[in-house]
């Protein structure tokens, strides 16, 4: 099993320039002007969220598996 990323090496993942550099989408449930987006990214085994009007500062890291539950529980 896959350790997670640590919040350092998270920051530094999504930082770096170049093809490893994560492309970040805006969630099609996302409230458009109302100050509600959301954009994912994938990133190998795992799925990054972020808040699309501030996103340096900070992201979640979930397995694919914790972000599939998330979104039964959000649905």
């Amino acid at each position: 099993m896959n350790d997670p990323l640590t919040w350092r090496d998270s920051v530094a993942v999504m930082n770096s320039p170049g093809p490893s550099r994560p492309r970040w989408r805006k969630s099609t449930h996302s409230g458009g002007n109302e100050g509600e987006c959301v954009e994912v990214a994938a990133l190998n085994d795992q799925i990054a969220i972020r808040d699309s009007k501030a996103p340096a500062t900070g992201h979640l890291i979930l397995t694919r598996q914790a972000f599939a539950v998330l979104l039964t529980h959000l649905r």
